[in-house]
């Protein structure tokens, strides 16, 4: 099983390229929205007629909502994604955990003297660390 910080770090990468790819995918979403108004400005300097302006303005606001609900999906289904997988690690790390109590709890009982030995030695070690700031 993996430890809990390779666990912690594989999440953070995973989160992190997440963000890049949805950044990226929203930059290249922009990008092309404002292509597309920059032609259809030009478009529209050649033929000015009233009509045309409000036909044009019609199917580039019906795009810009097409692909903002494109991109809100993308998101929200990667947001999930991430979600899922989070909390599919987060069992993990807890099942991890538990094992190691499990094992910890296992050794003190049946070594009890020894436990007691090793806790004293740390609590002393850790009194004199405090002691000396």
């Amino acid at each position: 099983m993996a430890e809990p910080t390779d666990t912690a770090q594989e999440m953070k990468r995973d989160t992190d390229a997440a963000l890049r790819k949805t950044r990226d995918d929203l930059k290249e979403g922009a990008r092309k929205i404002a292509e597309d108004v920059r032609d259809t400005a030009s478009r529209l300097a050649d033929n000015p007629s009233v009509e045309r302006l409000r036909e044009r303005g019609a199917e580039f606001a019906e795009s810009a909502r097409e692909k903002g609900e494109e991109y809100a999906s993308r998101a929200r289904a990667e947001a999930e994604r991430l979600y899922a997988d989070g909390q599919r690690r987060a069992d993990d790390v807890a099942h991890y955990a538990e094992a190691r109590y499990d094992e910890l709890s296992d050794v003190v009982r049946r070594h009890p003297a020894r436990a007691l030995g090793v806790a004293a030695g740390i609590g002393f070690l850790v009194g004199l660390i405090l002691a000396r700031r």
